[in-house]
């Protein structure tokens, strides 16, 4: 898969030089030969950092792909997780208490858009992670200092030394207006962002290897950021990650743009150690716990998901439309395509209704939408379902599975657009499926549904009368199937039963259709019992 601009080695003379430098000839070129006990002592990723991308070095964003290119070929070495006994075992409450001061932020003062809040390791976030901004061109260290944080009830050691950060917030604000928190890149290669007005939820996942796989899923992590300082009035930041896991390192560029729809293009160079068969490109996660189709819950709520379905746009042009189910197993679908043009989990219920959710508040949880940057050839949108009963476990993820496996010692580049929105940019010109209702049928073991279509055009009744259901289930048996018509609602309600014999899965699939072609967007659904 290559596709879009990325900064990657793709540089012969400076790639092999550097690789020689790094200790793969010896280590001679950085003047480690003379100091052998030091090169023991530091390992290899940050060895490769320091010899070009640390303190007052002049920053290239093709460095960051040849370092990743550089540590791919050497063993992984899991980056410090040690914390001294007041931080390795702090609750949720007494993490959530050590807070940066905000005068404290980085370019805080400075009259830029743009501020950025490091973040403490402890709790879970206990992986190291190095923190570097761009100023002038010229490479500086933000070094941890326990000083400019506000503890809380938590007591830091004496000489703690330099613990380095977890990850950190984006803060954005032009003119006079206060900065607001934009997204925070914090947990292996986890990133969330908001559009105005919005609360965080949905979670991206800049690489996922294996998940849900009987071979056990694999993590990989940030290990160093490098922040361009951006000019005053700037609306954009650009930052560098290189991440690493024991099958794979790799170089990420990211380029975020806050507003009333947040945008973050996303630019990996990838660099397998092994094979990789099972890639998640562009992995989103989120928490969906039960809904109308889901039947009745013992809950004061109506609902309780920040997204409601995974929507793709596939390479033939078909929007399609899955809700999200909590299933009794774990269930994994895989939706077959070629050069998919866009795919993304969303919430579509934006009415304080839909939930009767005074905390946790899911109507205000951004949708995230990826529009791939070139052709990503063949593969499948994975969306994975976890049993789950509770509201803090994300137990959906979505994600593109590549049908090539990325060879060991070849560069991989893949590159996409995410929207973090309240409605995605590209939406289907057709009837949407504004809700999905299931319950128990007229007898034995069948069920029965209810889809609810909008659109202008199921507002004029003529129209409507045009507009027939294609609908099948495989396996298993349609009953009872009519059409509800509500103009004054631009609403075509489709109910029907199903009768799944003995089986205990059916796959069903919707489509509203006029004179021969889609008058709506097809509606998918797995059952299982």
């Amino acid at each position: 898969m290559s596709s879009g601009p990325i900064a990657s080695a793709r540089h012969p003379d400076r790639r092999e030089a550097l690789r020689l430098g790094l200790g793969l000839a010896g280590g001679a070129a950085l003047g480690l030969a003379a100091r052998p006990a030091l090169a023991q002592e530091k390992p290899f990723p940050q060895i490769a950092i320091e010899a070009v991308l640390a303190e007052g070095q002049p920053f290239h964003a093709a460095r960051v792909a040849e370092v990743a290119s550089a540590i791919a070929r050497k063993a992984y070495v899991p980056p410090p997780t040690s914390l001294p006994d007041a931080f390795s075992n702090l609750s949720f409450e007494d993490y959530s208490a050590i807070r940066l001061r905000e005068t404290a932020r980085v370019w805080a003062g400075e009259g830029r858009s743009f501020s950025i809040e490091p973040l403490h390791r402890g709790f879970i976030y206990t992986n190291a992670v190095t923190i570097y901004v761009v100023e002038d061109g010229t490479i500086r260290r933000v070094a941890y200092d326990p000083s400019r944080f506000a503890f809380g009830a938590q007591q830091p050691p004496a000489d703690v030394g330099n613990l380095d950060f977890s990850g950190f917030k984006v803060f954005f604000g032009s003119g006079r207006e206060p900065k607001r928190e934009v997204a925070v890149f914090q947990g292996a290669t986890f990133f969330r962002a908001i559009a105005s007005g919005q609360n965080y939820g949905i979670t991206a996942r800049t690489l996922a290897l294996q998940p849900a796989d009987s071979r056990g899923e694999e993590f990989p992590l940030f290990r160093a950021f490098w922040i361009e300082r951006p000019a005053p009035g700037s609306d954009s930041l650009a930052m560098h990650a290189l991440l690493d896991a024991p099958s794979a390192a790799g170089a990420v560029r990211f380029t975020l743009r806050p507003g009333d729809m947040t945008i973050t293009d996303v630019e990996v160079a990838l660099f397998p150690r092994t094979n990789l068969d099972h890639v998640g490109i562009g992995a989103m996660n989120a928490t969906y716990v039960f809904g109308p189709n889901d039947g009745a819950a013992d809950d004061v709520r109506v609902a309780a998901y920040e997204v409601k379905g995974l929507q793709i746009l596939n390479g033939q042009g078909e929007w399609i439309w899955r809700p999200l189910s909590n299933p009794e197993t774990l269930q994994i679908s895989a939706f077959i395509d070629e050069n998919p043009r866009g795919f993304g989990l969303l919430q579509r219920d934006r009415d304080f209704s839909a939930f009767q959710d005074d905390l946790r508040r899911f109507e205000l949880r951004p949708s995230l939408w990826l529009e791939p940057f070139g052709e990503w050839g063949k593969g499948s949108v994975q969306l994975i379902e976890v049993p789950t009963d509770s509201d803090r476990n994300d137990n959906v993820i979505a994600y593109w599975r590549p049908a090539q496996p990325y060879k060991a010692g070849e560069e991989a580049n893949i590159s996409y657009r995410l929207f973090w929105c309240w409605t995605p940019p590209e939406r289907p010109p057709l009837a949407i499926v504004a809700n999905t209702r299931a319950g128990r049928g007229a007898s034995g073991n069948r069920r029965r549904f209810a889809i609810d279509f909008v659109g202008e055009r199921l507002a004029d009744p003529a129209a409507i009368v045009e507009i027939k259901p294609s609908l099948s289930a495989t396996p298993g048996q349609i009953l009872d199937l009519r059409l509800w018509s509500y103009p004054e609602r631009r609403t075509l309600r489709v109910t029907f039963e199903l009768d799944p014999g003995n089986e205990t899965a059916s796959e069903l699939r919707l489509l509203l259709e006029a004179a021969g072609k889609a008058a709506s967007e097809t509606w998918l659904y797995r059952w299982t019992p």
